[in-house]
C-alpha cells in the first residue's frame, strides 16, 4: 500500500540504530491531517537558526522528528543525539563542553565534549528537563554565546551548534516550580513543534503497523500476512499509552505468533482484542450459515463490528 505525504510519506532514518547515543526511533508517518500540519511547521522552522523544543509523550519519535530537522537545515556537520537523563551529574561539565588535557587523572589529552563533537552540526538533547541546574546555566550561556569552555581550559573555544531539545513533561509547569531555568526555557520556545500522541493521529496507525510489519517479516524472512479488518478496527481503538514503540512492539508480537495469513484481533495481545463476546458467538452459532469457514468469520467480524457500533 502506498501513502503519499508531502512526497515523503514515510519518515525512516535505519541507519540511527547503529548508534550507541540514539533512542529507540524508527518511523514516523505524515498521513493524518495533525501530522500533515506538523510536517508543514516542521518544513518551515528546518532552514531557520532557531533553537528548537520539540513537546511529546515517551515512545511518540522526537528523535526522529530532531533527526528531519537535521538533515532539512543546510548544516553540514553531525547529528549528536545524548539523553539527558544518562548524563553523570558529576561530570555533566565535561561530558557536555570537554575538557582540557591533564583535567583529570590519566586524561593525556583532551576531549571536546557533546557540545564540540556536534560543532557545524545539530545537538539533540532528549528530556532536557533532566539537566542539572548549573548545567542549563552553562548550557544557555553557550547558546547566547555561541562559545564553550572545556573544563580545565584556560579560555573559551568558539562553536556553532543548533540544539534541539525534547521532553515529555510541561517545561512551563517546571519554570513554576523552579526546576528549570526560565530564560532557557524562553530560549528554547522560539521554536515549539507539539508531537501528538498516536493515539491522536488515528490516520497514521495502520500506514505504522504495516511498515513495522514489512520490516519484521523481512527481517525473520516470513511471508508478510494481512492485517484483517478486525484486527484493523483494535488498532485504530486502542489508546496506544506506550505510543509508536508500543504498535512496534504489538506488531511485533502479533508476527510471531500467527500462523495463518492474517493477523487477527487475537494475535495483537491488546485489551480489545481480547476473544468476541459470548453473545457474538452464540449468534453466529444459531445462524444457519451453509457457506466456508471464511464466510463464518466474515460474518462474526460484521457481528462483532455492529455490536460495538450499538
Amino acid at each position: 500500500m502506498s501513502f503519499e505525504t508531502f512526497g515523503q510519506p514515510l519518515l525512516t532514518f535505519p541507519d540511527a540504530e547503529k548508534s550507541p547515543l540514539s533512542i529507540r526511533a524508527k518511523a514516523l508517518v505524515f498521513v493524518d491531517p495533525r501530522s500533515r500540519q506538523l510536517r508543514e511547521e516542521l518544513e518551515q522552522l528546518a532552514p531557520r537558526s532557531l533553537s528548537v523544543l520539540i513537546r511529546g509523550e515517551t515512545g511518540t519519535g522526537k528523535e526522529l522528528l530532531a533527526r528531519h530537522i537535521h538533515r532539512a537545515s543546510d548544516r553540514s556537520g553531525l547529528f549528536v543525539s545524548v539523553n539527558c537523563g544518562a548524563i553523570s551529574p558529576t561530570y555533566a561539565d565535561a561530558e557536555l563542553f570537554g575538557y582540557a588535557a591533564g583535567s583529570y587523572s590519566g586524561s593525556a589529552s583532551s576531549r571536546a565534549g557533546w557540545f564540540g563533537s556536534a560543532n557545524g552540526g545539530t545537538l539533540y538533547l532528549d528530556e532536557i528537563g533532566d539537566l542539572p541546574l548549573p548545567i542549563q546555566i552553562k548550557l544557555l550561556a553557550a547558546l547566547e554565546n555561541h562559545e564553550v569552555t572545556r573544563v580545565g581550559a584556560p579560555q573559551p573555544s568558539p562553536v556553532d551548534v543548533r540544539l534541539v531539545a525534547a521532553t515529555s513533561i510541561d517545561l512551563a509547569q517546571a519554570v513554576d516550580a523552579g526546576k528549570f531555568h526560565e530564560r532557557l526555557y524562553h530560549y528554547l520556545s522560539e521554536g515549539h513543534l507539539e508531537l501528538p500522541a498516536l493515539r491522536a493521529r488515528t490516520g497514521d496507525i495502520l500506514p505504522l503497523a504495516e511498515y513495522f510489519l514489512g520490516i519484521y517479516s523481512q527481517r525473520l524472512a516470513l511471508p508478510v500476512p494481512l492485517i484483517s479488518e478486525a484486527a484493523q478496527h483494535v488498532l485504530e481503538q486502542h489508546a496506544w499509552p506506550g505510543n509508536t514503540r508500543e504498535l512496534e512492539n504489538v506488531i511485533h508480537f502479533a508476527l510471531l505468533v500467527s500462523t495463518g495469513d492474517e493477523i487477527l484481533p487475537e494475535h495483537l495481545n491488546l485489551p480489545e482484542a481480547s476473544a468476541p463476546p459470548l453473545h457474538i458467538e452464540r449468534l453466529v452459532k444459531q445462524i444457519n450459515i451453509g457457506g466456508s469457514a471464511a464466510e463464518r468469520k466474515a460474518l462474526k467480524e460484521l457481528l462483532i463490528r455492529l455490536s460495538e457500533g450499538l
